[in-house]
């Protein structure tokens, strides 16, 4: 493993903003956490249904404020796909060969999940899986995709948005809102949201990849600003003070993105422009940066699979016969809540032997930085290890 982190630290090119990397991996992991705290599968009669602990437990609902961490994932997509553009057409390459490249380390993870999950459909449909069952499996799995088709759209539309201010986006969600929710508006208008909500980070990473966020004082104005304004909205507009889904609640600030989620993705926005400094003295050290490398490497594959990990532990549970807490019952009380965290460890193995099998679909030809071509050799002698 110090072979490994020796190699990586040195196929890092000097002018490479690792905490760029590091902001990355800290929104996937986090997306990953949550998914695995607020999401359950809970074994009845036989049947296995979905369902979330913040139905049961409001007072859980600080747990979606640390973990849904989408805006900065777009944060960072916007500025890297703003850069990787600029950098593009310097060197005369067309704009469908550059999306090209862009889009293929999300095609290849993509069409290898769901072809494994059309085939384990299949499957369990053929051995007498109720479709209740079927359908709260395969909901836990694909609703996460949804956001990989917007970075895509806003990937490919990166030489229109790139120019475009912030405070259009955020505007087009305030009207739709409004509509929505003060003048009773059909709730289709949402779905705008849903390109628009997620433009306002991405149009931040443009700004910031044309040399803007640079300052202390601008990341301070964006976590303040948009902290009171999601509290105001929570407080006197009638938003959710939850940033994901809950099972039963009358609006959700996540599906699609409302402007209360809007105003948190900004706070969360400044935030990350505020640990700027911090991460960039943290990840010198060569072991920080080595882990930093080897999450980006395979950022898509652990997102994609960490749903089917969590399955692949409960289905193995029921094998025992037994009802297991935490895995299986209902997360109604803090004992799930201990019982669940008791499970992560476990689930992080799962996910280990997923990344294991899958992720040469997203790190097999890729041509890029010489921190990918040198660390993909290295992680198939031994990240394996690191990574466990």
């Amino acid at each position: 493993m110090r072979d490994l982190v020796r190699r990586i630290d040195a196929a890092t090119p000097p002018d490479r903003d690792r905490a760029v990397d590091a902001l990355r991996a800290l929104a996937i992991l986090g997306v990953v956490l949550g998914h695995w705290l607020v999401s359950a599968l809970v074994v009845d009669s036989g049947t296995v249904h979905a369902a979330s602990p913040l139905q049961h437990m409001p007072g859980l609902t600080p747990v979606s404020w640390v973990f849904q961490t989408l805006a900065v994932f777009f944060l960072v997509g916007g500025r890297v796909g703003t850069r990787s553009y600029a950098a593009a057409r310097a060197r005369g390459t067309t704009y469908g060969q550059w999306l090209g490249a862009r889009t293929a380390r999300l095609s290849r993870p993509v069409a290898a999940v769901l072809v494994v999950w059309a085939v384990a459909a299949v499957a369990m449909l053929v051995s007498g899986v109720g479709l209740d069952t079927l359908y709260a499996l395969l909901k836990l799995v694909l609703s996460p995709l949804w956001f990989l088709l917007v970075f895509a759209a806003l990937t490919a539309a990166t030489p229109l948005v790139a120019r475009v201010h912030p405070l259009w986006p955020v505007a087009v969600v305030l009207h739709v809102d409004l509509i929505r929710f003060g003048l009773g508006g059909p709730s289709w208008l949402g779905w705008i949201n849903v390109a628009a909500g997620w433009l306002v980070p991405y149009s931040l990473g443009a700004v910031w990849a044309r040399g803007g966020l640079r300052g202390r004082r601008t990341g301070w104005a964006l976590l303040i600003g948009g902290a009171a304004g999601t509290v105001l909205l929570v407080l006197f507009a009638g938003y959710p003070a939850s940033m994901v889904g809950v099972p039963g609640a009358a609006i959700s600030n996540l599906d699609p993105p409302t402007l209360a989620a809007v105003a948190f993705g900004l706070a969360q926005c400044g935030a990350a422009v505020l640990l700027l400094g911090p991460l960039r003295r943290v990840l010198r050290r060569p072991a920080l940066w080595a882990g930093v490398a080897l999450v980006n490497l395979s950022a898509m594959t652990v997102f994609l699979w960490h749903q089917t990990s969590m399955m692949a532990v409960t289905a193995v549970g029921m094998l025992t016969g037994r009802t297991l807490p935490g895995l299986h019952t209902v997360p109604d009380g803090p004992g799930w809540v201990y019982a669940r965290l008791a499970w992560l460890p476990v689930f992080a193995v799962a996910l280990l032997v997923c990344w294991t099998a899958f992720r040469t679909y997203e790190q097999g030809r890729r041509r890029g930085s010489t921190v990918v071509r040198e660390g993909v050799p290295a992680v198939n002698r031994g990240g394996a290890a690191c990574l466990g």
